[in-house]
């Protein structure tokens, strides 16, 4: 049973000493490794390690093919001011090899975790000597591996995996205890700048989590840039998360009237406090048809724009 600290319960400077000191007193003399993928959670994890630690935090960013454009420069050089040297390793090709063929969301999640945990991470740390990862779980992920819901990558011991059998390493999760309003308030306290702990939340298998159907380089490069399009329309919205989703089937459209068999993007945004449950944000019309123009003009072979209007529950924030 995880004891959870509310946001309205929480007081920062207490959490971060006691979470220092009990990341030093596991670490002890040796070192620990991190991923960071320039989320709210990771990015705060990081800079609770590098604290605790300081040069024995060895802080990776795995460049898996699913992230945002852009992503890992901007997320290492914004670290890089902040003091944390971060290593990028290219692992696009195993992660495009291990998803191949995959359509059952499930699936892709379990995917996306055997190449990370077991073989790209498992590799680097081995090279790298550490015995421990430093994570960023939160306890939403916990809640909704429990219950069945959808399968968080980051999840282990609650399903009764034993990551150092499983995959030679221990797992420190010393946000575990909070959900995501807490760790925002935490990673302010530890002085990252505000783009990045009051950034939207963005899934641990990043785009793969917003294709329907198989991850391809074809369909990852649509989605993507769909995603540049959503988030710099929508960042002024106030809204707890945004997102593109590309869906499976073709659909039928039409261009210089004739018929143009195209894809569907699904825009997703949320109001929420904690992810528990969330209401699609109220956009106005215009905003919408500004987003749906600018999609299908600029991301080829889209023909069709959709709003998602389901609340959660019974819908999740991501679709995979």
């Amino acid at each position: 049973m995880i004891n959870e600290i509310t946001a309205r319960e929480l007081n920062p400077e207490q959490f971060i000493s006691e979470k220092v000191n009990e990341i030093r007193e596991t670490v002890g003399n040796g070192i620990a490794i991190n991923a960071l993928s320039g989320g709210v959670d990771s990015s705060t994890v990081t800079m609770l390690g590098h604290r605790a630690l300081g040069d024995r935090l060895k802080t990776v960013f795995i460049d898996n093919n699913l992230m945002r454009e852009g992503e890992p420069e901007a997320v290492i050089n914004s670290f890089r001011k902040l003091g944390v040297n971060v290593e990028i390793v290219d692992a696009r090709e195993e992660f495009l090899t291990a998803l191949k063929g995959i359509t059952d969301p499930e699936e892709k999640r379990e995917a996306v975790t055997q190449t990370f945990y077991k073989k790209v991470f498992g590799r680097i740390v081995k090279g790298s000597g550490a015995k421990f990862l430093l994570q960023g779980t939160i306890l939403t992920d916990v809640d909704e591996t429990v219950a069945g819901i959808k399968r968080q990558h980051n999840v282990f011991e609650q399903l009764g995996i034993d990551p150092q059998e499983a995959f030679g390493y221990r797992i420190l999760e010393p946000l575990i205890q909070l959900r995501k309003d807490g760790v925002r308030i935490i990673g302010k306290a530890l002085g990252l700048p505000q783009g990045s702990f009051d950034r939207i939340p963005f899934p641990g298998p990043a785009l793969a989590a917003r294709i329907i159907g198989e991850v391809t380089k074809e369909r990852l490069d649509t989605v993507r840039k769909a995603t540049t399009i959503v988030e710099k329309l929508l960042v002024n919205t106030g809204a707890f998360q945004y997102m593109a989703i590309l869906h499976q089937d073709r659909v039928t459209g039409m261009r210089d009237n004739k018929r143009d068999y195209g894809q569907q993007i699904e825009v997703r945004c949320w109001d929420s406090i904690d992810a528990r449950v969330a209401t699609p944000t109220r956009l106005p019309i215009d905003l919408l048809e500004k987003l749906a123009g600018e999609i299908l003009e600029k991301v080829p072979g889209i023909v069709s724009v959709t709003y998602n209007i389901a609340p959660k529950p019974p819908s999740t924030m991501e679709v995979v």
